[in-house]
């Protein structure tokens, strides 16, 4: 099954807010189901829909990680904290 990469406008510039870009990546775990995933994700993640989440937690489950977010590492550490507090596996933020 092939995915889709959607991109989004950038809606700042490269480097502005708190050190560039950082990367939100979730793991592929034996414990999370597609469900619990794709509704976290969609309920922390601004913009990313319940239809989003599915796809995400098929890239998960397929190539053992997806990028869910990337921005300004401020909003990053906060939506990383909460996608760990709900369970999910998380990879450590990362600079990009």
């Amino acid at each position: 099954m092939a995915t889709e990469t959607i991109e989004r406008p950038r809606t700042r510039d490269p480097g502005s807010g708190l050190g560039g870009h950082w990367l939100v990546i979730v793991l592929n775990d034996d414990h999370n189901t597609f469900d619990h995933v794709a509704k976290t994700l969609a309920r922390v993640i601004p913009g990313v829909t319940v239809d989003d989440g599915y796809r995400f937690a098929d890239q998960i489950h397929q190539r053992g990680q997806a990028i869910v977010w990337r921005g300004p590492k401020e909003p990053a550490e906060h939506y990383w904290e909460q996608l760990q507090d709900a369970g999910l596996s998380m990879a450590p933020l990362e600079r990009h």
